[in-house]
């Protein structure tokens, strides 16, 4: 019994919205002949379509090839400021009001100086990506950092260690679970952000494929791609949760 409700229970909700869904959009309530075009009918045909000819599978893995460089920038970036930040006093004092400040600055309110200074293409989209997941990595390594026990630094001091050697042995192991909830929390915005970055002028992704489905007036197509983000972006949080569950359990 507890089994079936631990299952049942995450699917009553997707249920209630389908419900409403078919119901909102059916002949029997007088739907618009607009509203029509959005139904779960509708939208069926138009995924079994993308299906079969593969256009969607397409978009996606252009989606996701950039949210891959996106993040990966991010990291570059955020891994080593934020370990600036946790071990250097004067360095989190001189750039924490900044880093603040520009955390609190929307990605896309930089999309038209980021197509201005980079012209229109795939360069833009890694700027606005990597800008989104920035922030969460640094704060999270920074965070990381300070809660290493100092017990652990100064049995590595006692013991000649060197600066790699602490880096490498008790720092960088200390971080991991605090990194990947701040990766998790950089998926979550990189994917909010990616489909109006792909608006950019790119010739494929799923922001591509938004406003193509607009302006052909494919309305199924366009659900099967506002549900297919969802779907995942849910994936993505689900492999970081499971990463982050790994490491935790290992610790």
């Amino acid at each position: 019994m507890n089994g079936l409700r631990r299952w049942a229970l995450p699917l009553i909700l997707p249920l209630l919205a389908l419900a409403l869904w078919w119901v909102g959009t059916g002949e029997l309530f007088g739907a618009s002949p607009m509203a029509k075009r959005f139904s779960p009918q509708e939208t069926l045909l138009a995924a079994q379509a993308l299906l079969d000819n593969r256009e969607l599978l397409t978009h996606s893995a252009e989606s996701l090839r950039r949210v891959g460089i996106g993040l990966l920038l991010a990291l570059l970036i955020g891994v080593p400021v934020g370990l600036l930040v946790g071990v250097s006093a004067d360095f989190e004092r001189g750039t924490t009001p900044s880093f603040q400040f520009m955390r609190m600055v929307s990605p896309l309110s930089l999309m038209p100086l980021a197509v201005m200074l980079l012209g229109i293409g795939d360069a833009p989209v890694y700027f606005l990506l990597a800008f989104a997941a920035v922030w969460p990595i640094i704060l999270s390594v920074a965070s990381g950092v300070a809660a290493i026990d100092p017990r652990w630094l100064r049995l590595a001091h006692s013991l000649s260690a060197n600066r790699y050697e602490i880096l490498r042995s008790i720092i960088l192991p200390a971080i991991v679970s605090h990194l990947l909830v701040g990766v998790r929390l950089a998926i979550g915005l990189v994917w909010i952000v990616l489909v109006p970055a792909e608006m950019l002028g790119v010739q494929a992704g799923l922001g591509y494929f938004i406003l193509d489905t607009r302006d052909r007036l494919a309305y199924g197509e366009l659900m099967v791609a506002i549900l297919y983000i969802g779907l995942l972006g849910y994936l993505l949080d689900s492999g970081a949760r499971w990463l982050h569950r790994r490491w935790s359990h290992r610790r």
